[in-house]
């Protein structure tokens, strides 16, 4: 019997992140043959490489498509979404897959949501039910209404898909694969050097934050200042802040100039800057954090599981589902010094499985594995 060819498209640092163990789970499997399509800023050098980590942690990749329009603005993210689309619908022709997987809520995934759709190909979607209220939510119910296999995170996330009429049986809740990882770390030495050094980072010998926003799509004007208020919220804290760049978005590149300005104004040895991470040096990163500042979901779902406390900033995240670790702030930087302050004070949360305690990974490959598959959908009253 042939096996069931099964399609993941990763488009980003983040989406290869959440689904890692998925990939790795696909490719374990003998029922399944794993195709991976790296796409967007998954292919580009300043975004960290994602193909080369992939296949440095042994996932081969089937297929590129280079997707990304320079400019970091609404416009070129729209027509990024359109040359995806273009570019997704032959890499898709020529891979013929059972079933196409997408990942949470970029502009990329409803491209390959799309494409899927019109080829009669079923979709998977991970992560679909969630709010964040922005842009990124909009894209993340049309890929739902577009899908035809809903591998969630959490239980009120699958009502939200029923809520929008979707068959129970094409919904399971499976805990997210990010989670996976988390649940790896275990006893992080306190000696930071050897995991920072190869990044670029020296020694860290005090206790540190971790730094980590991206820009708002529907606020990208404002990105710069937004960025600025937060280093500036850390350093009236007078911490170590180890400081990450910002996923390729509209807006990113404002985002970037910020941290380059605050840093080229600033020698000091308490700021410290990482382009990239593997997804599990990152966490153990965070790991031995005090605190997690900005806007990541990184923020909502691995730092509940480790108990890492987190100020998360403005409204990027707004309406996810959080657990207690987060204390919101608004972009602004005596609010920020505030809240960042209450949350060194308040030590390690209790662990939460609010987006799942492991084994996702392996729950989505064996339900990939055995499920019906068909492109079939209709709304019944």
């Amino acid at each position: 019997m042939r096996q069931r060819r099964v399609c993941v498209v990763v488009s980003a640092r983040p989406s290869y992140s959440r689904v890692k163990t998925a990939l790795q789970a696909m490719q374990a499997h003998p029922a399944l043959e794993l195709q991976v399509v790296a796409t967007a800023s998954a292919l580009l050098e300043r975004y960290g490489g994602v193909v080369h980590m992939m296949e440095s942690e042994g996932i081969p990749i089937t297929a590129r498509a280079a997707t990304v329009v320079d400019g970091h603005t609404p416009t070129t993210m729209a027509t990024s979404t359109g040359v995806a689309l273009l570019k997704l619908v032959s890499v898709l022709e020529n891979l013929e897959p059972d079933v196409v997987v997408t990942v949470a809520d970029r502009y990329e995934t409803l491209a390959t949501a799309t494409a899927a759709a019109y080829m009669n190909i079923p979709l998977a979607h991970l992560q679909g039910g969630e709010l964040t209220g922005s842009v990124d939510e909009k894209v993340r119910h049309a890929v739902t209404k577009l899908a035809n296999l809903h591998f969630v995170s959490t239980p009120r996330a699958a009502q939200r898909v029923l809520a929008m009429g979707e068959e129970p049986n094409s919904v399971f809740v499976t805990g997210c694969p990010s989670i996976d990882l988390a649940a790896q770390i275990k006893n992080y030495a306190t000696d930071r050097r050897r995991l920072l050094e190869p990044y670029g980072c020296p020694d860290l010998r005090a206790d540190y934050v971790v730094v980590l926003q991206h820009p708002v799509s529907t606020q990208c004007e404002q990105a710069q200042r937004q960025m600025l208020e937060t280093l500036h919220g850390v350093e009236a804290c007078g911490v170590v802040a180890v400081v990450f760049q910002p996923n390729e978005d509209a807006g990113s590149e404002s985002t970037a100039r910020a941290i380059a300005a605050f840093r080229a104004a600033r020698h000091g040895d308490r700021f410290f800057y990482v382009d990239n991470m593997r997804p599990m040096d990152f966490l153990r990163l965070l790991d031995g954090s005090r605190s997690l500042v900005g806007n990541s979901s990184v923020g909502i779902r691995e730092c509940s599981y480790l108990g890492v406390p987190v100020v998360n900033i403005g409204s990027r995240q707004l309406h996810r589902e959080r657990g207690a670790n987060v204390l919101d702030a608004p972009h602004d930087r005596a609010a920020i010094a505030k809240a960042l302050g209450r949350q060194i004070d308040s030590g390690r949360y209790a662990r939460d499985a609010l987006y799942g305690s492991g084994g996702a990974g392996e729950k989505i490959a064996a339900i990939l594995a055995d499920v019906s598959l068909s492109i079939e959908k209709s709304f019944a009253d």
